[in-house]
């Protein structure tokens, strides 16, 4: 067998484990990142890797986004300022079906300004918050704010690795995400989407009609976990306006910018802490709530990625997808799409955005058409396919990760009930929007 069959085959075999063995999906991934590796690097004669390839294909900017993000959440649950939120939000909302749309849509609106796995992380405590006063179950509240997330991530230049992938292609700005060429741009389209899915979630939780159980509202004495939060948000959006240096270490700083923002803030925390208190409680409660099960998940992902990659699986996928489009830039454009809902749904969407958007501009350049059209339909399929399964985006894993922690282990049919309605809404209305802005005109 050729290195394809073989990488194609190891990677199906992955995949199903995973969906098979939720309980033990960290392990499966690294197994699978260190066969791929030991494969590629010693046995396999026809592909150039190293164990040095695995290492780069892991990116740590946004492992340290998250163990920076996890560690701030935990000093934020901590102070109870999650609580404060989950009282003012049951002092506003008159049943548990509102509440749950409203965290829901909360969480979509920060994610289109924070990367999604940050706002996951951000949101959950203060549904948990809410579940817990209401002495409800917390799975399906968490997989609404996890496809929500992932759903507005693409709606800004900040607020999603392929967004800022799409952005450095087509050399857009943060506001030409709201206005390109003219014209109405991507944001338009997700919001489109979001407030269609809004609609979708009333319905799925349409039977919650329980009264919202007032109480004594929570006093919160240390606010600095909260700043913390409020500085991720505030600190992120302005490291997308910076420009990248020319090379060296700076270079790297810059592409490392929003783990390091991230990491920064939580010893600034700690350190704050530890001042105040003279001790290192916060520390430890930070080493011992950190997820490192979703942080080594996440990190053999990228390993896996990069092997299938570097054997050709995601580069043969693109070059099929561009030889059977004709010369029909309605049919390329809808199988872009619908194809990407598909892939992403299973590989992570950061490898396939990179790899597909040379291939796209490639086809439009041959079809002599503008490219924006069908790059934006990459984004589209390539973002809100990962909505579909349990493991189709890292915001998705996280919030599973959180559940986990909870008690909750949940099962593929489960995410799916709200998932698969949630995703098809957002990707139909947004592919007739840009078809019909970038298209036809």
């Amino acid at each position: 067998m050729n290195t394809f069959v073989i990488a194609l085959i190891l990677f199906a075999v992955t995949y199903v484990l995973l969906f098979t063995l939720p309980k033990y999906r960290a392990y499966v991934a690294l197994g699978s990142a260190v066969v791929f590796t030991i494969w590629l690097s010693f046995i396999c004669g026809d592909v150039e890797y190293s164990i040095l390839d695995s290492i780069k294909g892991i990116d740590f900017n946004v492992l340290m986004m998250i163990a920076g993000t996890m560690g701030i959440v935990t000093l934020f649950i901590e102070s109870k300022a999650p609580m404060l939120i989950a009282d003012v939000m049951l002092s506003k909302f008159k049943s548990v079906k509102t509440a749950i749309v409203a965290m829901a849509f909360l969480s979509g609106i920060v994610s289109a300004f924070v990367d999604n796995v940050a706002t996951v992380l951000m949101i959950a405590p203060i549904a948990l918050a809410v579940c817990r006063k209401q002495n409800m179950s917390p799975l399906f509240p968490i997989i609404a704010i996890a496809v929500s997330s992932n759903l507005q991530g693409a709606a800004t230049l900040v607020g999603d690795t392929t967004s800022i992938l799409l952005g450095g292609h087509l050399g857009m700005t943060f506001f030409d995400f709201f206005v390109f060429k003219g014209r109405p741009s991507i944001f338009w389209a997700v919001e489109l989407g979001a407030a269609l899915t809004l609609v979708i979630l009333l319905w799925l939780f349409r039977k919650e009609t329980a009264k919202l159980t007032l109480s004594d509202r929570t006093k919160v004495e240390d606010y600095v976990p909260s700043f913390l939060m409020g500085g991720v948000i505030v600190f992120l959006i302005l490291a997308s306006f910076l420009k990248a240096p020319a090379g060296g270490f700076w270079l790297g700083v810059y592409n490392h910018r929003n783990g390091i923002i991230c990491m920064t803030l939580l010893i600034i925390g700690i350190v704050i802490d530890l001042i105040r208190r003279k001790n290192l409680d916060s520390l430890k409660l930070v080493l011992k709530e950190m997820d490192y099960q979703t942080i080594l998940l996440l990190a053999s992902l990228f390993v896996v990625i990069q092997g299938i990659t570097s054997a050709g699986v995601i580069d043969k996928l693109a070059n099929a997808l561009a030889s059977i489009g004709g010369n029909s830039l309605f049919l390329m454009y809808t199988i872009i799409v619908f194809v990407s809902v598909l892939v992403s749904a299973f590989v992570d969407n950061i490898p396939y955005t990179l790899t597909m958007l040379p291939v796209v501009a490639g086809v439009a350049s041959a079809m002599s058409v503008d490219q924006t059209v069908l790059c934006f339909g990459l984004l589209i399929g390539a973002t809100l396919g990962g909505n579909i399964t349990p493991i189709g985006a890292s915001a998705n894993i996280t919030g599973i990760g959180i559940l986990r922690k909870e008690g909750y282990e949940v099962k593929a049919r489960d995410f799916m009930k709200i998932s698969v309605p949630f995703t098809l809404t957002a990707v139909l209305s947004g592919y007739l929007f840009i078809w019909l802005v970038w298209g036809i005109w």
